[in-house]
Protein backbone atom coordinates (compact mmCIF):
# COMPACT_ATOMS: atom_id res chain seq x y z
CA UNK A 1 0.00 0.00 0.00
CA UNK A 2 1.00 3.54 -0.73
CA UNK A 3 1.49 6.27 1.93
CA UNK A 4 -1.27 8.02 1.35
CA UNK A 5 -3.30 4.63 1.03
CA UNK A 6 -2.65 3.16 4.09
CA UNK A 7 -3.80 7.01 6.08
CA UNK A 8 -6.65 7.12 4.14
CA UNK A 9 -7.72 3.10 5.05
CA UNK A 10 -7.01 3.59 8.74
CA UNK A 11 -9.45 6.55 8.85
CA UNK A 12 -12.03 4.18 7.40
CA UNK A 13 -11.82 2.12 10.52
CA UNK A 14 -9.00 -0.13 7.76
CA UNK A 15 -7.36 -1.42 10.75
CA UNK A 16 -9.77 -3.92 11.45
CA UNK A 17 -9.17 -5.17 8.14
CA UNK A 18 -5.22 -5.87 8.10
CA UNK A 19 -3.94 -2.46 8.45
CA UNK A 20 -1.80 -2.89 11.08
CA UNK A 21 -0.68 -0.33 13.80
CA UNK A 22 2.76 -0.23 12.95
CA UNK A 23 1.96 0.58 9.40
CA UNK A 24 0.50 3.59 10.64
CA UNK A 25 2.19 4.77 12.42
CA UNK A 26 5.04 4.36 9.84
CA UNK A 27 2.62 6.10 7.55
CA UNK A 28 1.84 8.83 9.62
CA UNK A 29 5.73 9.42 10.94
CA UNK A 30 6.38 9.71 6.78
CA UNK A 31 3.93 12.52 6.99
CA UNK A 32 5.47 14.31 10.16
CA UNK A 33 8.86 13.85 8.90
CA UNK A 34 11.36 16.48 7.24
CA UNK A 35 12.22 14.89 3.31
CA UNK A 36 15.05 15.73 1.39
CA UNK A 37 14.33 15.53 -2.50
CA UNK A 38 17.71 14.52 -4.17
CA UNK A 39 18.70 14.87 -7.78
CA UNK A 40 21.13 11.26 -8.39
CA UNK A 41 22.25 12.44 -11.73
CA UNK A 42 23.92 8.86 -12.16
CA UNK A 43 21.13 6.88 -10.91
CA UNK A 44 18.89 9.13 -13.12
CA UNK A 45 15.86 9.78 -10.62
CA UNK A 46 14.72 12.24 -7.95
CA UNK A 47 14.38 10.41 -4.37
CA UNK A 48 12.56 11.46 -1.04
CA UNK A 49 14.83 11.19 1.92
CA UNK A 50 12.96 11.18 5.32
CA UNK A 51 16.25 13.12 6.79
CA UNK A 52 15.88 11.87 10.22
CA UNK A 53 16.12 8.15 9.71
CA UNK A 54 18.23 8.27 5.85
CA UNK A 55 15.20 6.07 4.69
CA UNK A 56 14.94 6.31 0.82
CA UNK A 57 11.02 7.12 0.69
CA UNK A 58 10.47 6.61 -3.03
CA UNK A 59 12.32 7.19 -6.24
CA UNK A 60 11.43 8.80 -9.48
CA UNK A 61 12.97 7.36 -12.14
CA UNK A 62 14.25 10.05 -15.37
CA UNK A 63 15.69 10.16 -18.41
CA UNK A 64 19.59 9.76 -18.22
CA UNK A 65 21.26 12.72 -16.76
CA UNK A 66 18.83 15.26 -14.60
CA UNK A 67 20.78 18.00 -12.95
CA UNK A 68 19.18 21.00 -11.46
CA UNK A 69 16.18 21.39 -9.14
CA UNK A 70 13.97 23.69 -7.71
CA UNK A 71 10.38 23.77 -5.78
CA UNK A 72 7.99 26.33 -5.99
CA UNK A 73 6.60 28.11 -2.94
CA UNK A 74 3.76 25.66 -2.01
CA UNK A 75 6.23 22.97 -2.28
CA UNK A 76 3.84 21.58 -4.94
CA UNK A 77 5.92 20.49 -7.93
CA UNK A 78 9.92 20.52 -8.08
CA UNK A 79 10.96 21.42 -11.78
CA UNK A 80 14.16 19.39 -12.92
CA UNK A 81 16.40 20.50 -15.86
CA UNK A 82 17.15 17.46 -18.63
CA UNK A 83 20.83 18.28 -19.37
CA UNK A 84 21.19 14.63 -20.79
CA UNK A 85 24.96 14.34 -20.45
CA UNK A 86 26.94 13.78 -16.81
CA UNK A 87 28.88 16.94 -16.63
CA UNK A 88 29.55 20.21 -18.50
CA UNK A 89 33.02 18.70 -20.34
CA UNK A 90 30.91 16.24 -21.84
CA UNK A 91 29.95 16.44 -26.04
CA UNK A 92 26.43 15.78 -26.65
CA UNK A 93 23.50 17.12 -27.23
CA UNK A 94 22.37 16.52 -24.09
CA UNK A 95 18.36 16.68 -23.04
CA UNK A 96 15.49 19.21 -24.02
CA UNK A 97 12.84 19.20 -21.55
CA UNK A 98 11.97 20.57 -18.03
CA UNK A 99 10.34 17.56 -15.91
CA UNK A 100 7.74 18.56 -13.79
CA UNK A 101 7.23 16.26 -10.45
CA UNK A 102 4.25 15.99 -8.22
CA UNK A 103 6.15 16.06 -4.58
CA UNK A 104 2.21 15.11 -3.06
CA UNK A 105 2.21 11.86 -5.19
CA UNK A 106 5.99 11.67 -5.73
CA UNK A 107 5.34 10.75 -8.98
CA UNK A 108 7.04 12.60 -12.71
CA UNK A 109 3.48 14.50 -13.61
CA UNK A 110 4.43 15.26 -16.97
CA UNK A 111 7.30 16.72 -19.12
CA UNK A 112 7.64 19.46 -20.78
CA UNK A 113 9.50 19.82 -23.89
CA UNK A 114 11.94 22.55 -24.73
CA UNK A 115 13.36 21.61 -28.42
CA UNK A 116 15.30 23.39 -29.85
CA UNK A 117 16.35 24.39 -26.51
CA UNK A 118 18.64 22.06 -24.71
CA UNK A 119 21.23 20.97 -22.06
CA UNK A 120 18.76 22.45 -19.64
CA UNK A 121 20.49 23.27 -16.66
CA UNK A 122 20.20 26.09 -14.54
CA UNK A 123 16.73 26.81 -12.91
CA UNK A 124 15.39 29.24 -11.08
CA UNK A 125 11.50 30.32 -9.55
CA UNK A 126 10.81 33.55 -8.81
CA UNK A 127 8.50 35.15 -5.87
CA UNK A 128 4.91 34.74 -8.27
CA UNK A 129 6.12 31.04 -8.93
CA UNK A 130 7.20 31.69 -12.75
CA UNK A 131 9.67 29.26 -13.80
CA UNK A 132 13.03 29.64 -15.66
CA UNK A 133 15.08 27.31 -17.33
CA UNK A 134 18.95 27.76 -18.61
CA UNK A 135 19.67 26.49 -21.82
CA UNK A 136 23.70 25.61 -22.14
CA UNK A 137 24.15 24.98 -25.69
CA UNK A 138 21.92 28.21 -26.84
CA UNK A 139 22.65 30.46 -24.31
CA UNK A 140 19.01 31.65 -24.20
CA UNK A 141 16.84 31.45 -20.72
CA UNK A 142 13.48 30.07 -21.06
CA UNK A 143 10.47 31.61 -19.36
CA UNK A 144 7.41 29.78 -18.05
CA UNK A 145 4.69 31.89 -16.96
CA UNK A 146 2.29 29.19 -15.26
CA UNK A 147 4.66 26.09 -15.31
CA UNK A 148 1.97 23.86 -13.10
CA UNK A 149 0.58 23.97 -16.49
CA UNK A 150 2.63 25.02 -19.73
CA UNK A 151 3.16 23.04 -22.44
CA UNK A 152 6.10 24.77 -23.86
CA UNK A 153 7.87 28.15 -22.56
CA UNK A 154 6.38 31.33 -22.55
CA UNK A 155 9.39 33.79 -23.72
CA UNK A 156 12.75 32.83 -24.35
CA UNK A 157 15.65 35.71 -24.03
CA UNK A 158 18.91 35.41 -25.41
CA UNK A 159 21.98 35.76 -22.51
CA UNK A 160 25.31 36.76 -24.83
CA UNK A 161 27.45 34.11 -22.69
CA UNK A 162 29.20 30.88 -23.84
CA UNK A 163 28.55 27.53 -22.44
CA UNK A 164 25.89 29.21 -20.13
CA UNK A 165 25.62 27.09 -17.21
CA UNK A 166 23.69 28.61 -14.08
CA UNK A 167 22.05 31.73 -13.07
CA UNK A 168 21.05 33.62 -10.22
CA UNK A 169 17.24 35.45 -10.33
CA UNK A 170 15.87 38.21 -8.26
CA UNK A 171 13.11 37.62 -6.24
CA UNK A 172 10.92 39.41 -8.40
CA UNK A 173 12.18 37.51 -11.35
CA UNK A 174 13.02 40.58 -13.15
CA UNK A 175 16.97 40.31 -13.09
CA UNK A 176 18.45 37.38 -14.10
CA UNK A 177 22.48 36.48 -13.77
CA UNK A 178 23.53 34.34 -16.21
CA UNK A 179 27.47 32.65 -16.17
CA UNK A 180 29.54 31.36 -18.72
CA UNK A 181 31.95 28.79 -18.50
CA UNK A 182 33.46 29.71 -21.95
CA UNK A 183 33.17 33.19 -22.11
CA UNK A 184 34.10 33.72 -18.11
CA UNK A 185 31.30 36.34 -17.99
CA UNK A 186 28.49 36.98 -15.93
CA UNK A 187 25.02 38.35 -17.80
CA UNK A 188 22.69 40.39 -16.55
CA UNK A 189 19.50 39.51 -17.86
CA UNK A 190 16.20 41.19 -17.84
CA UNK A 191 13.90 38.19 -18.63
CA UNK A 192 10.50 39.99 -19.14
CA UNK A 193 12.27 42.30 -21.54
CA UNK A 194 14.01 41.54 -24.10
CA UNK A 195 14.27 44.89 -25.95
CA UNK A 196 17.07 45.27 -23.15
CA UNK A 197 20.60 43.79 -24.14
CA UNK A 198 22.52 41.63 -21.58
CA UNK A 199 24.73 43.54 -19.30
CA UNK A 200 28.03 41.71 -19.30
CA UNK A 201 31.24 41.43 -16.70
CA UNK A 202 33.86 39.19 -15.97
CA UNK A 203 34.80 38.50 -12.64
CA UNK A 204 37.91 35.71 -13.29
CA UNK A 205 37.92 32.37 -15.26
CA UNK A 206 35.23 29.81 -15.22
CA UNK A 207 32.58 31.19 -13.21
CA UNK A 208 29.78 29.26 -12.61
CA UNK A 209 27.69 29.45 -9.50
CA UNK A 210 26.31 32.80 -7.88
CA UNK A 211 24.28 34.32 -5.49
CA UNK A 212 22.67 37.61 -4.39
CA UNK A 213 22.96 39.36 -0.96
CA UNK A 214 19.96 39.64 1.12
CA UNK A 215 19.04 43.16 -0.40
CA UNK A 216 20.20 42.35 -3.77
CA UNK A 217 22.66 44.71 -4.15
CA UNK A 218 25.37 42.44 -4.44
CA UNK A 219 26.59 39.81 -6.81
CA UNK A 220 28.56 37.03 -5.21
CA UNK A 221 30.42 34.58 -7.53
CA UNK A 222 33.36 31.71 -7.44
CA UNK A 223 35.60 31.76 -10.28
CA UNK A 224 36.65 28.48 -10.19
CA UNK A 225 40.11 28.72 -12.51
CA UNK A 226 41.16 31.93 -10.99
CA UNK A 227 40.27 30.09 -7.27
CA UNK A 228 38.30 33.75 -6.58
CA UNK A 229 35.30 34.79 -4.81
CA UNK A 230 34.10 38.07 -6.47
CA UNK A 231 31.87 40.50 -4.82
CA UNK A 232 29.97 42.50 -7.84
CA UNK A 233 28.03 45.55 -7.99
CA UNK A 234 24.19 43.47 -8.75
CA UNK A 235 23.36 46.74 -10.95
CA UNK A 236 26.48 48.02 -12.64
CA UNK A 237 28.31 44.63 -12.42
CA UNK A 238 31.81 46.36 -11.84
CA UNK A 239 33.94 44.17 -9.47
CA UNK A 240 33.79 45.74 -5.65
CA UNK A 241 36.26 43.32 -4.02
CA UNK A 242 37.92 39.93 -4.99
CA UNK A 243 39.82 37.14 -2.41
CA UNK A 244 42.00 34.30 -3.52
CA UNK A 245 40.48 31.60 -1.61
CA UNK A 246 42.27 28.74 -3.32
CA UNK A 247 41.01 25.12 -4.66
CA UNK A 248 37.86 25.15 -6.65
CA UNK A 249 34.72 27.49 -5.20
CA UNK A 250 32.08 25.53 -7.40
CA UNK A 251 28.73 26.85 -5.31
CA UNK A 252 27.91 29.92 -3.29
CA UNK A 253 24.75 30.20 -0.99
CA UNK A 254 23.78 32.94 1.00
CA UNK A 255 23.31 32.45 4.44
CA UNK A 256 22.29 35.66 6.19
CA UNK A 257 22.88 39.08 5.66
CA UNK A 258 26.76 38.93 6.73
CA UNK A 259 28.05 35.58 6.07
CA UNK A 260 28.15 32.74 2.56
CA UNK A 261 28.86 29.22 2.07
CA UNK A 262 31.27 27.92 -0.52
CA UNK A 263 31.74 24.88 -1.36
CA UNK A 264 35.22 23.80 -2.77
CA UNK A 265 36.14 20.57 -4.47
CA UNK A 266 39.25 20.41 -4.65
CA UNK A 267 40.10 20.92 -0.91
CA UNK A 268 36.14 18.45 0.23
CA UNK A 269 35.51 21.79 2.23
CA UNK A 270 32.63 23.75 2.98
CA UNK A 271 33.86 27.42 4.16
CA UNK A 272 31.85 30.26 5.82
CA UNK A 273 32.89 33.50 4.79
CA UNK A 274 32.18 37.39 5.36
CA UNK A 275 30.21 39.40 3.19
CA UNK A 276 33.03 41.05 2.77
CA UNK A 277 34.65 37.96 1.61
CA UNK A 278 36.89 36.87 4.76
CA UNK A 279 37.20 33.51 5.08
CA UNK A 280 35.42 32.36 8.78
CA UNK A 281 35.56 29.20 9.54
CA UNK A 282 35.70 25.82 7.30
CA UNK A 283 34.89 22.28 7.66
CA UNK A 284 36.62 19.20 6.13
CA UNK A 285 34.41 16.87 4.94
CA UNK A 286 34.79 13.01 3.68
CA UNK A 287 33.67 13.77 0.20
CA UNK A 288 33.49 15.74 -2.93
CA UNK A 289 30.18 18.55 -2.04
CA UNK A 290 28.76 19.56 -5.28
CA UNK A 291 25.49 20.91 -3.96
CA UNK A 292 23.82 22.54 -0.55
CA UNK A 293 20.33 22.34 0.28
CA UNK A 294 19.51 25.01 3.31
CA UNK A 295 16.65 24.33 5.70
CA UNK A 296 14.39 27.16 5.76
CA UNK A 297 14.00 27.18 9.69
CA UNK A 298 16.48 25.96 11.26
CA UNK A 299 20.32 26.48 10.83
CA UNK A 300 21.17 23.26 8.65
CA UNK A 301 22.91 22.30 5.48
CA UNK A 302 22.28 19.37 3.59
CA UNK A 303 25.49 18.63 1.79
CA UNK A 304 25.52 16.30 -0.99
CA UNK A 305 28.79 14.33 -1.34
CA UNK A 306 29.77 13.21 -4.86
CA UNK A 307 32.54 10.16 -4.43
CA UNK A 308 30.68 8.82 -1.17
CA UNK A 309 27.47 9.33 -2.62
CA UNK A 310 25.84 10.34 0.68
CA UNK A 311 24.82 13.80 2.21
CA UNK A 312 26.18 15.24 4.56
CA UNK A 313 23.71 16.88 7.24
CA UNK A 314 25.93 20.21 9.00
CA UNK A 315 24.85 22.57 11.92
CA UNK A 316 25.63 25.72 10.47
CA UNK A 317 26.06 27.27 14.27
CA UNK A 318 28.92 24.89 15.11
CA UNK A 319 30.14 24.24 11.57
CA UNK A 320 30.45 20.08 12.40
CA UNK A 321 28.87 16.83 10.39
CA UNK A 322 25.86 16.18 13.01
CA UNK A 323 24.14 13.42 10.65
CA UNK A 324 24.01 11.64 7.12
CA UNK A 325 22.89 9.29 5.28
CA UNK A 326 23.31 7.22 1.92
CA UNK A 327 21.67 8.17 -1.29
CA UNK A 328 22.06 6.44 -5.12
CA UNK A 329 24.92 7.49 -7.61
CA UNK A 330 26.18 10.73 -7.32
CA UNK A 331 23.54 12.97 -5.71
CA UNK A 332 23.54 16.55 -6.35
CA UNK A 333 20.59 19.41 -6.16
CA UNK A 334 18.34 18.76 -3.51
CA UNK A 335 15.62 20.56 -1.80
CA UNK A 336 14.61 20.36 1.62
CA UNK A 337 10.87 19.81 2.03
CA UNK A 338 10.04 20.52 5.99
CA UNK A 339 7.33 18.32 8.29
CA UNK A 340 4.15 20.23 8.50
Amino acid sequence: MTRRSVIKAAGAGALAGGVSASALGAARAAEAADVLVVVEKSSHAVSFYDVSSGRRLRTVGLPDYPHEMVVDSHRRFAYVGHYGVRMSSTVGEGGAAVFVIDLVERSLARTIDTRPFNRIHGMGVDRHDRLYALSEENAVLLGFDTPATDQAPTRAVPTHGVKTHLFTLSRDGERAYVTGLLSHSVSLVRPHDASVPPLLATPGQLPESSCLSRDEKTLFVGARKSSSLVAMDARTLKVRRSRKIGGDPLRVYTLDDERLLVTDIVANTLTVFSTDLRPLRSLQLDGTPSAVSLHPGKPLAYVSLLGTNRVAVVDLDRLAVVGGFATQLEPDSSVLLPAP
